[in-house]
């Protein structure tokens, strides 16, 4: 999956002379909490609902309520705005703007192609992509199981699951104890939990979590040995 697959397109964009009061207003309206700053059309920098809100007087300040408006009014964009902002290329893969993300705790991503602002893609965008590269929507079971971590590792799932008729909606790795992985599948909810779980077990695999729907089910609790939560 790339950032072009996620991202927002086309995006709302403010100039750097815009009023705060105006930004601010933008935002509500939208519902977004993130403007890129284009001047001439060229990007020169990104304000975030957080920018506009340090940029309100404190409610201790002696300013009246008449005061506040006008003073939000006169107030630019360009005062609070974050310069430079960090961008990345719509062909860039996914990962590659939830580690950037991650590594400069920065909640958004202008997309640039060339010179051109063509998007922008959010941690809620990455989040949404998580979720279904996942399934975690569909109605299905997740299996964790602990396999070697070899190049056999992968035939033999998939060869199990094959043999039980299932239908794999999606399936994920990470490293666990050493030589060893944690590989998390999502099927179809044909069967019930507990002929799954047999079923793979009987082809050699080692079941170390079950749940439908994100809920640990007790018939297949009791069917093998529960490993660590997931």
């Amino acid at each position: 999956m790339l950032v072009r697959d996620r991202m927002t397109s086309p995006v709302v964009t403010v100039a750097p002379d815009t009023a705060l009061s105006d930004a601010l207003a933008l935002m509500r309206e939208r519902r977004i909490r993130r403007l890129p700053v284009q001047d001439g059309g060229a990007l020169v920098g990104i304000v975030t609902w957080t920018d506009l809100m340090r940029a309100l007087p404190s409610p201790a300040t002696t300013l009246s309520r008449w005061e506040i408006p006008a003073l939000l009014a006169r107030a630019q964009v360009r005062e609070v705005m974050t310069r430079h902002p960090r961008v990345i290329a719509p062909d860039a893969p996914l990962e590659e703007a939830a580690t950037m993300m991650r590594d400069y705790k920065i909640g958004a991503l202008p997309v640039v192609a060339g010179d051109a602002l063509v998007g922008i893609i959010t941690e809620s965008d990455v989040f949404d992509a998580f979720i279904t590269l996942l399934g975690a929507r569909l109605p299905s079971y997740r299996i964790t199981l602990d396999v070697d971590d070899g190049p056999s590792a992968l035939p033999d799932i998939t060869a199990a699951v094959r043999m039980l008729g299932l239908r794999l909606h999606s399936m994920a790795s990470y490293p666990a104890a050493r030589g060893r992985r944690r590989v998390v599948l999502r099927v179809e909810r044909t069967l019930p939990i507990a002929s799954v779980v047999d079923g793979l077990k009987e082809h050699g695999l080692a079941v170390v979590h079950a749940a439908a729907d994100g809920t640990t089910l007790a018939e297949a609790v009791a069917r093998y040995e529960p490993g660590s939560p997931q």
